[in-house]
């Protein structure tokens, strides 16, 4: 799930795969702001078929989690 994970953000957010680790933060690392997580979500809801619980978004900081999260969601 991290390499399909990983190939998503690199292409569709335009990020260097080689910046992509699963402890890597989405802003510290990443640089996303607020409108580019928002973008990530539903990215990840289209392309993994799952929601997100609103609840959860802000415990959601690293690859890791979100990792996480589509493989318990699925």
């Amino acid at each position: 799930m991290f390499e399909q994970f990983k190939n998503l953000l690199a292409e569709e957010m335009s990020i260097n795969p080689d910046d992509i680790t699963l402890e890597s933060s989405f802003v510290n690392d990443l640089g996303f702001n607020s409108l580019e997580l928002a973008d990530l979500v539903v990215l990840c809801e289209d392309t993994f078929d799952i929601e997100f619980d609103e609840e959860e978004l802000p415990h959601l900081l690293t690859v890791k989690d979100v990792v996480n999260y589509i493989e318990n969601n699925k």
